[in-house]
């Protein structure tokens, strides 16, 4: 298991969601790269040097800190879409290969290069800016059909990261909710949204949706 990139955001407009920017053009970068945890929700910090969010409402923060997608689920998409798909395009700070990105456990814990660790906390959710950068009608409910979101992940120990980077896991919870059921509760299917409470580390957000579901 290693980094095959490390992504970079470049600004550019954002017509999709009428924000002057949009950080979800992100590059694999050749350099090592600094990670830290960011400041709260709102600042638009994120976890890499060199990188921020723009919709700062929904992005950005402790839980959102590096975004995670794998190698093998961006060929998946690429047969499905008939295009290439390189490093970086699903907006991704860090392309894996041979990581179980959507089977790892909230609260599952990565090693990556010799000091970076870091924290599987939540799924990705797709908005209106990742379909009109992908320029794909309909791209969110096929996304989500799919139930391949990525890992948002925390900075427990920070570091410097670069491409080429072994992954290990250090630290898997004893329980089995996972990034794609985590997703799958949090979008089409709700009923399974109290099955998350036994994830200590999920974020508050969804830790509240689910407490509401189970005392509905």
């Amino acid at each position: 298991m290693r980094l095959l990139s490390v992504n970079i955001g470049k600004p550019r407009p954002n017509p999709w969601k009428r924000l002057h920017a949009t950080g979800i053009d992100k590059r694999p970068v050749a350099v090592p790269v600094s990670v830290v945890a960011p400041g709260p929700k709102g600042t638009g910090e994120v976890g890499l040097a060199g990188d921020r969010v723009y919709d700062v409402k929904h992005h950005g923060g402790p839980d959102q800190a590096v975004y995670a997608y794998s190698r093998e689920d961006l060929d998946g998409w690429a047969a499905e879409l008939g295009r290439p798909l390189a490093e970086g395009v699903f907006g991704e700070n860090l392309t894996t290969l041979g990581v179980d990105v959507n089977g790892a456990l909230i609260g599952e814990r990565w090693r990556i290069g010799p000091d970076v660790v870091l924290e599987v906390s939540c799924p990705r959710i797709p908005c209106a800016t990742f379909q009109g950068w992908l320029e794909r009608e309909g791209w969110i409910k096929r996304f989500t059909r799919a139930a391949v979101p990525g890992a948002y992940l925390r900075v427990i120990e920070p570091g410097e990261i670069r491409a080429g980077d072994p992954v290990e896991i250090v630290h898997r919870p004893d329980h089995d909710v996972s990034v794609a059921l985590v997703f799958r509760a949090m979008t089409l299917e709700p009923d399974l949204l109290p099955r998350l409470l036994v994830a200590d580390a999920l974020p508050e957000e969804a830790r509240e949706a689910a407490r509401r579901r189970t005392t509905a």
